[in-house]
């Protein structure tokens, strides 16, 4: 039997994820950029499943990918398809996520392997989470999805409903006015009404 090593599909997709992250920071065209958002989130999907971590997977393809890629849609049906050319320096913008990218590489310098059981993670928890989870969860190698979907399953649930509410919330702000096809009370005041006929006039004028 040949053992599976992860990193033959994790060096492909990062790889991946870096080309669409630098594709959808050039592209103008806003629809392509939104479908390549969601191309980005299925990919870091992909990668978090690789990672034995299906419970954040789902969570990133229903959010990222899924309600994201509809509110962005929606957005677009009342903004328009094209960006407007920005008229700012962009040197400002490319130094700050240049420090903030830095920073955040600079913090991961000294993580513990992958996998590792000494890491604090693997210590500090409850260790009945950690001795029972491979047995309750039936062979889950991943203890935090343990915890997540099983363990804490009502709260991740709860979570869930919150986001998928949160996503009704922005459709029903996003959603066009109906009323606008219909002239308003308000309106109806101001419409000129219409002008009496000349010829009227002057028939009623020769009577008397």
């Amino acid at each position: 039997m040949i053992d599976f090593q992860p990193w033959i599909l994790e060096i492909p997709i990062l790889a991946l994820l870096a080309v669409t992250a630098v594709a959808v920071a050039r592209i103008r065209d806003l629809w392509a950029a939104v479908m390549f958002t969601g191309i980005y989130s299925f990919l870091g999907a992909s990668w978090m499943l690789i990672l034995d971590a299906p419970d954040v997977a789902f969570t990133e393809a229903a959010v990222g990918a899924g309600i994201s890629t509809v509110l962005l849609l929606g957005t677009l049906a009342l903004t328009g398809k094209k960006e407007k050319p920005s008229t700012t320096s962009p040197l400002m913008p490319l130094v700050v996520v240049t420090v903030t990218g830095a920073a955040l590489i600079y913090g991961t310098l000294d993580m513990p392997s992958f996998g590792d059981p000494n890491a604090p993670v693997h210590q500090y928890p409850n260790p009945g989470f950690v001795e029972k989870s491979l047995h309750d969860m039936h062979g889950l190698p991943n203890v935090v999805t343990s915890v997540l979907a099983g363990y804490r399953g009502y709260d991740t649930l709860g979570e869930t409903a919150v986001i998928f509410t949160a996503g009704i919330a922005v459709l029903l702000i996003l959603r066009p006015n109906k009323t606008d096809d219909f002239p308003s009370q308000t309106n109806s005041k101001s419409i000129p009404k219409p002008k009496p006929n000349v010829s009227s006039k002057r028939r009623k004028g020769g009577r008397k």
